[in-house]
């Protein structure tokens, strides 16, 4: 492990990479940004270090290096240690977990290559929120969904927001995006997958129901925006539509919720 640095000046140029986090220039999918991946919190900061992504520093409280000690070892890049206070001024505001790691991006698989070696999907449509998001592909990955396609409308998977709310496990679930949408459905069709899309439509097929239609089927779980769910578009696209059952009164879930459900009854399959 390199040695721990430490300072007390929040103006330090060391600390570049972390300053200033709410601000739009560290927001990647906006004009200018820079595109860094960050990880908040120990066990967040420990898969970012076992993820195939570039370490390029680490930022912390004292405390929290002595967590991360043995995960640090072979670690070799920067360790700024800090007080709590300084790292609020230089982070642009109170971080209650204590350490960030910042790393470069790394290529992202195409989605033939996803494609090629998974069982179960989940392709997106609209997921414009970070926290929903991030939700979601930490339910990929807890639920075994091979990867993650995002259409039109989706949010940055890799934005800070994501990266904690999904406990780290956008960084292990592979993900592509789909230029061509919603034609890039006939790609998945072509590779075996049966596209299934998730709507509370009353004439949709009970998605507990699927399974037994075939067990050892590919499957494309589609799932749309918060909002007003999938477009019609993609709905016709798709190979058939599939709900969850809910009680009277109850007209949908949130997307990471609904995706939580559909991933299990989908993946419990032999």
């Amino acid at each position: 492990m390199a040695p721990l640095i430490y300072t007390d000046d929040a103006a330090d140029e060391r600390l570049d990479d972390f300053r200033n986090l709410t601000t739009a220039d560290r927001r990647p999918d906006r004009p200018g940004g820079r595109g860094f991946v960050i990880a908040e919190g120990t066990v967040v900061v420990r898969r970012l270090i076992e993820s195939r992504y570039s370490l390029r520093a680490l930022l912390g409280v004292e405390r929290r290096f002595a967590e991360l000690a043995d995960d640090l070892a072979d670690v070799t890049v920067p360790a700024y240690v800090t007080s709590a206070d300084v790292m609020s001024e230089v982070v642009g505001f109170h971080l209650n977990r204590g350490v960030l790691a910042v790393a470069d991006r790394a290529p992202q698989p195409s989605p033939e290559t996803i494609l090629g070696h998974a069982r179960v999907l989940a392709v997106l449509e609209g997921v414009g929120d970070h926290e929903n998001l991030g939700a979601l592909f930490r339910n990929a990955a807890a639920l075994g969904v091979d990867g993650v396609l995002l259409g039109p409308g989706c949010a940055d998977p890799l934005y800070r927001r994501s990266v904690r709310v999904s406990m780290g496990h956008v960084l292990r679930v592979p993900f592509a995006r789909l230029d061509d949408w919603p034609g890039a459905l006939a790609g998945l069709r072509a590779h075996g997958f049966r596209v299934a899309a998730l709507t509370p439509r009353a004439d949709a097929v009970d998605l507990t129901k699927l399974p037994s239609e075939a067990p050892h089927e590919r499957v494309a779980l589609m799932l749309g925006s918060e909002g007003h769910g999938l477009s019609d578009e993609a709905l016709a696209a798709a190979d058939l539509a599939v709900r969850i059952p809910m009680a009277s009164g109850v007209d949908s879930l949130n997307i990471a919720t609904a995706a939580a459900v559909a991933f299990y009854e989908v993946t419990r399959r032999g």
